[in-house]
C-alpha cells in the first residue's frame, strides 16, 4: 500500500487572467486523457494551446494523486537538457553518475501523475523519445503536451486546437447573443481590464464583432487588439486594423490564412508602438525565461536615458506585449514565446543580434562572478535563488561562450563561478557538462583559465565515481602548474589533489594536501577556498580517526561561516563537526549540531547534505539505544537521496558506519520490525523526513483551518481511507460508490479542512485520532 506521505500537489501557476470558453475542447482533453496516456494539443502560435492545457490540467488535479506538473520548454534550446528540465520541474536533483532520464523513470515508476510539457515544437524528436521512454517505465503517468506539430510518438492522441468561436459573417448577431461566442467574450473581458466599465452596446457591437472576425478568433491577436482600447475606440481600432490588413494582404502570400492573421496582427501591434518601445521589445527577446529590471537596464538600455527604460517597460506591459510576474519582492518581465520569436527576428533585422547577445553574456558572467564573490556572506541564499531563476539565461550565456569562436575561456571562468551554486542544488551533471565543453574549447589556452576549471571538474568526477578521469585532470593541472610561476596555481593543485586523495582512500596524503592548500588560501585571503580547504581537511582528519584535530578545523570554519552569515558550508561544517563528536561518543552534542546542519540544508535546498544528515542522525540514534528511530531515519535518508537523485554516502570510508548500524538495528528489532520501520522512513517525503528527524510535530502534523471542524460520517470514512493511502478508485470500490462520488467526497474533505494535499489529510486523521477532545 502506498503511503499518502508521498503525495505531491504539483506546480501549476495561478491564472493571471480569466479563462474564457473552450468547454468542448476541455471536455475533449479530459476524454482523450482517459483513453490515451499521451495527448498533444497542436495548432499555430497564438491559438491558445498553453492556456487550454493549463486549464484542462487544473481541472484534472484531483484525479492525479501525485499532482500535475508543468514543464516549460519554450526557453530551452539545447536538446541535451530536455530530461534535466523535466526533472528540475518535478523538484528532482541529478543523481551522481546517473542520467536524468533514468532518474525520472525511477521516480515516476509508481506514481499517478500528469506531466504538462509546454512548447515542444523545437524539440519534437527529443520530447517524443523521452515521453515514450517514461510512459513505458511508469504505468500511472499521463502526458499532456503542446506543440505546433504532433510529436509522432507511439500511442499519441492529437487534438488540434481551433480558434475561438466567432459570429457568422453572413448573419447579424443580436446584442444578447454575442457573448456566447468565445472570441467576443475574450475581447470584452480584456477590454474591461484596460477600460473599466467597457461593455458591449448597440453602438459598438458591430465593430467588436468585425474585429473578432478579422482576427479569426485567435486569442493572442485579440488580446493585443483589446489592449489598444486604452487609446482608441472600437470603431477606430477596427478602421486601423482594416487598413493594415488591406495594406499587407496585397500581393502573393503563401502562408495559411490564420498564420497570416497572427503575423499581420503582431506586425500591426509592432508598428503602432513608438520607436523606443520597438527597440526594447526586440532587445528583451534575447532573454530566455524572463528578465529582471537590473538585467534589462544593462543589456537593453545602452542608449536609453535615466529611468526611460522603466517607463517603456511599463508601456509594453500596458499594451500586452510583456507579462509582468511578481513573486514576493521579485518582479520579472516575460515575453510570450510567439512575441519573443518575433522580437528576435526584429533584432536580427536591426543588425543588433550578436552585440545584444554579447551584452547578455557579459551581464550574466558578471552576475555569476558577483555570486561567487559574495558566496561566503549573508546574501548566499538570495544569490542561490537568483541563479535558480536565471538558469535559462545562464544556459544561453554559456552556450554563447562555447559556440562562439574565442569565447570558451570566458565560458570556463563563468562555469567555475557557478560551481558552488550547482553543487548546492545538486546539479552535478549540468556542472560537469558545461565544464567539459568549456575545457574542450580552451584546450591549449593559458593555465590561468584551465587550472580552476580542471580543479572543479576533478571533484565532480570523483563525486560521480570516475576516479580515473579525476586523476587525468589532476595530472594535467600538475603539468600546467610546472609551467608557470604563480603560487595561487600550486594552491589549487594542492586542493584538487587533496580531494582526489580523500575520494581514493589515501587519507594521510589528503591531510597533507589540504593543510598546504589552507596555508596558501590564507595567504591569498580567499575566504571561500579557505572554507573549502578547512572542510576537506576536517573531513579527512575525522574519517582518518583524528577527531580532536578535525574539531579544531571545523571550529575555525564555523567561525568564518557564522560570522559572515553563510549557510551552505556552515551546514557542511556542522555535519563534519557532529561526525567528529560522534566518533568521540559525545552523542547529545553531536545530534544537536547535525540537527542544526539539517535545518540549514533545507534552507539552502541541498539534497545531498540533507540525506547525509539524516543518515548520520540514524547512526547516533542507534548508538543511543534508538534502534527503531535509526531504521526510520535510514529509510528516510535513502528516500530523500533517491528522490533528489543522489546517493546518501559519497565518501567510501563512511560506509562502515552504515553497515554496522544496519546490522545493529536489525538485530535489536528483528527482521520484520526493522523492515517495517525502514519502510516507514522510505515512505516519507523530504519535509516529513526532516520533521521526523527534528521531532517537529508542528511541521509534521497539519491542523485544520478552523478549530472544531467536523466532517460528515461519510466524509470521515473517506478521510480515513485517504489516510490508508487508497486512491479515489479504490475508495469507490471499498465503499461501493461511483468513482466520481468518491472524488467529490475527497474534494469536500480537503475544502472543509483547508488542506491542499492528501498527505495533510492523512496527518490530520492521525492527530485527530490521538486527540481525546477531537
Amino acid at each position: 500500500m502506498r503511503s499518502a506521505a508521498r503525495e505531491r500537489v504539483g506546480n501549476l501557476p495561478h491564472e493571471l487572467t480569466n479563462f474564457v470558453g473552450r468547454r468542448r475542447e476541455l471536455a475533449e482533453v479530459r476524454r482523450l486523457l482517459s483513453e490515451s496516456r499521451l495527448v498533444t494539443l497542436t495548432g499555430m502560435g497564438g491559438v491558445g494551446k498553453t492556456r487550454l492545457a493549463l486549464r484542462a490540467a487544473a481541472n484534472l488535479q484531483s484525479t492525479f494523486e501525485d499532482g500535475v506538473w508543468l514543464v516549460e520548454l519554450g526557453g530551452l534550446h539545447d536538446p541535451a537538457f530536455v530530461a534535466d528540465t523535466v526533472a528540475a520541474a518535478l523538484g528532482l536533483r541529478e543523481r551522481i553518475g546517473r542520467p536524468a532520464q533514468v532518474l525520472l523513470a525511477d521516480f515516476l515508476a509508481d506514481r499517478h501523475l500528469l506531466l504538462v510539457l509546454d512548447n515542444c515544437e523545437h524539440l519534437v524528436h527529443e520530447v517524443a523519445a523521452l515521453a515514450e521512454s517514461l510512459l513505458r517505465a511508469a504505468a500511472g503517468l499521463r502526458i499532456l503536451a503542446t506543440s505546433r506539430e504532433a510529436l509522432a510518438a507511439g500511442g499519441e492522441a492529437v487534438l488540434r486546437v481551433p480558434p475561438l468561436t466567432v459570429p457568422d459573417t453572413d448573419r447579424d448577431s443580436t446584442l444578447r447573443g454575442l457573448p456566447r461566442y468565445d472570441a467576443v467574450k475574450l475581447f470584452t473581458q480584456r477590454a474591461c481590464a484596460v477600460v473599466p466599465g467597457f461593455g458591449l452596446t448597440e453602438d459598438n457591437k458591430v465593430a467588436v464583432t468585425r474585429i473578432c472576425q478579422r482576427l479569426e478568433g485567435l486569442p493572442l491577436p485579440i488580446e493585443l487588439a483589446a489592449a489598444r482600447l486604452r487609446a482608441l475606440s472600437a470603431e477606430q481600432l477596427l478602421q486601423r486594423l482594416t487598413d493594415r490588413y488591406q495594406l499587407l494582404t496585397t500581393g502573393n502570400r503563401v502562408a495559411p490564412s490564420r498564420q497570416q492573421t497572427l503575423r499581420l496582427c503582431i506586425d500591426w501591434s509592432h508598428d503602432l508602438l513608438g520607436e523606443r518601445e520597438r527597440t526594447l521589445w526586440r532587445r528583451l527577446a534575447v532573454f530566455t525565461g524572463g528578465v529582471e529590471l537590473d538585467a534589462a537596464e544593462t543589456v537593453c538600455g545602452t542608449d536609453f536615458a535615466d529611468d526611460e527604460l522603466i517607463d517603456v517597460l511599463a508601456s509594453l506591459v500596458d499594451k500586452s506585449i510583456l507579462i509582468r510576474e511578481e513573486t514576493g519582492e521579485v518582479v520579472r518581465y516575460r515575453l510570450l514565446e510567439t512575441l519573443r520569436e518575433y522580437g528576435r527576428e526584429k533584432l536580427q533585422e536591426a543588425g543588433e543580434f550578436h552585440d545584444t547577445r554579447r551584452r547578455h553574456r557579459d551581464w550574466f558572467e558578471e552576475l555569476a562572478r558577483r555570486a561567487r564573490a559574495e558566496w561566503i556572506g549573508p546574501r548566499q541564499l538570495e544569490w542561490a535563488d537568483r541563479l535558480a531563476r536565471e538558469q535559462p539565461n545562464l544556459r544561453d550565456a554559456l552556450e554563447f561562450c562555447v559556440s562562439e569562436p574565442g569565447q570558451s575561456g570566458t565560458g570556463l571562468v563563468m562555469a567555475v563561478a557557478l560551481y558552488q551554486y550547482w553543487i548546492s542544488r545538486g546539479l552535478y551533471g549540468e556542472a560537469k557538462s558545461w565544464l567539459d565543453r568549456a575545457l574542450a574549447g580552451t584546450d591549449g589556452h593559458g593555465p590561468a583559465e584551465r587550472i580552476p576549471g580542471l580543479c572543479a571538474n576533478s571533484v565532480l568526477s570523483e563525486m560521480q565515481g570516475d576516479i580515473e578521469s579525476a586523476r587525468a585532470q589532476i595530472a594535467e593541472m600538475r603539468g600546467l602548474v610546472d609551467r608557470v610561476d604563480d603560487p595561487a596555481t600550486k594552491t589549487l593543485l594542492d586542493l584538487g589533489t587533496g580531494f582526489l586523495s580523500m575520494f581514493s582512500g589515501d587519507l594521510p596524503r589528503a591531510v597533507d594536501c589540504f593543510e598546504s592548500a589552507l596555508e596558501g588560501f590564507r595567504a591569498e585571503g580567499d575566504l571561500l577556498q579557505q572554507v573549502e580547504a578547512l572542510f576537506g581537511l576536517a573531513l579527512a582528519r575525522g574519517v582518518w580517526g583524528d577527531p580532536d584535530r578535525a574539531i579544531a578545523c571545523q571550529e575555525e570554519a564555523l567561525a568564518i561561516t557564522a560570522s559572515h552569515g553563510e549557510s551552505m558550508y556552515r551546514s557542511y561544517v556542522m555535519w563534519t563537526l557532529g561526525m567528529a563528536l560522534f566518533q568521540r561518543r559525545e552523542l547529545a552534542r553531536s545530534s544537536e549540531l547535525i540537527e542544526s546542519g539539517l535545518r540549514l540544508t533545507r534552507e539552502v535546498g541541498d539534497p545531498l547534505a540533507t540525506s547525509t544528515c539524516l543518515e548520520t542522525l540514524a547512526w547516533i540514534a542507534s548508538d543511543d539505544g534508538g534502534a527503531e528511530r535509526a531504521a526510520v531515519l535510514m529509510g528516510a535518508a535513502v528516500s530523500v537521496g533517491e528522490a533528489a537523485g543522489n546517493p546518501t554516502i559519497v565518501i567510501r570510508d563512511l560506509h562502515g558506519h552504515h553497515d554496522r548500524v544496519w546490522a545493529d538495528a536489525g538485530r535489536v528489532l528483528g527482521p520484520r520490525a526493522f523492515e517495517d520501520a525502514y519502510r516507514r522512513g522510505r515512505d516519507l517525503d523530504i519535509d516529513a523526513a526532516v520533521a521526523y528527524a527534528l521531532n517537529d510535530k508542528a511541521l509534521a502534523t497539519p491542523r485544520a483551518r478552523e478549530p472544531g471542524v467536523r466532517l460528515t460520517r461519510r466524509e470521515r470514512e473517506v478521510a480515513e481511507l485517504v489516510a490508508q493511502g487508497l486512491t479515489n478508485k479504490a475508495i469507490a470500490q471499498r465503499l461501493v460508490i461511483a468513482q466520481r462520488t468518491a472524488e467529490g467526497h475527497v474534494e469536500n474533505v480537503l475544502a472543509k479542512l483547508g488542506f491542499t494535499t492528501r498527505t495533510q489529510v492523512a496527518a490530520w486523521i492521525v492527530a485527530d485520532d490521538a486527540d481525546p477532545d477531537g
